[in-house]
């Protein structure tokens, strides 16, 4: 089974974010860069199917040079082989963009049999990038998936949202993204961390993947104005005489909570 995971790397949440002053993206060059946490938890699902059955697993991102280092880690963890599409005309590049840079990447992988993907990157949260290359691919979609099992030609997932509950199930080959909810991921090993460096990583750009990149439209979100938060304001105490209560909710009718 041959199995492609889509992984992004993002900034550190817990740390400080900030925008570029000059067209207001994030400020990657000064951010703390991390393998997106949703992301680990699809590589952890395709290294579990890695274990029960024979698996060879491909890992894709697009991104700047220093997205290799989200790749790397995936192979540390037991990822087979890496695509690193990096490309400075796709600076600022849009879902659609994205999702058609990876499709492509992914059409280059031999007999693909599953696509695993996290829902939603903790940076932009549009949720949308998945079921769009499923789209492109021509794949049954399977989102917003916390189980998931293979076996005998089909996928089968435990789906939940905000409306319920729902069993899915498609035939191979599909596409599937999960939540949060579907595994812990494992810590790559010293072992796994020293055998990553010798695994093959191919670096493409657009070039590589569309015949004519000189007319592949690349349509980014255009950030036009960004100011900044504005700082917290200092809470109101008061000494309860008896008349607490009271304007406690006078507070709240004020805020339009009640």
């Amino acid at each position: 089974m041959n199995i492609v995971v889509l992984v992004k790397q993002v900034p550190d949440t817990g740390a400080e974010r900030t925008l570029s002053q000059a067209d207001h993206t994030l400020d990657r060059e000064d951010a703390d860069l991390v393998l997106d946490e949703i992301n680990e938890r699809a590589a952890e699902e395709a290294l579990r199917l890695k274990e029960t059955a024979d698996a060879h697993i491909t890992v894709v991102s697009m991104g700047p040079d220093s997205a290799l280092d989200a790749i790397r880690k995936v192979l540390a963890m037991g990822g087979d082989r890496g695509i690193h599409v990096c490309d400075d005309r796709l600076h600022g590049a849009d879902v659609l963009t994205t999702a058609k840079v990876l499709a492509a990447a992914v059409r280059t992988v031999t007999d693909v049999d599953l696509v695993l993907a996290g829902n939603a990157t903790t940076d932009g949260q549009a949720s949308a990038v998945p079921a769009v290359v499923a789209d492109l691919l021509a794949l049954p979609q399977l989102t917003q998936v916390r189980k998931l099992d293979v076996a005998e030609g089909r996928v089968r997932a435990e789906r939940e949202t905000e409306n319920g509950e729902a069993t899915l199930d498609a035939p191979l080959p599909a596409l599937v993204s999960v939540t949060e909810k579907i595994n812990e991921p494992r810590y790559p090993s010293f072992k796994g961390i020293m055998a990553a460096k010798k695994k093959p990583v191919d670096t493409v750009d657009l070039d590589d993947l569309f015949p004519d990149a000189a007319a592949f439209p690349v349509t980014r979100t255009r950030v036009v104005e960004a100011v900044p938060r504005p700082p917290r304001a200092a809470g109101t105490r008061i000494a309860d005489d008896g008349s607490a209560g009271r304007q406690l909710a006078a507070y709240l009718i004020a805020q339009k909570l009640v």
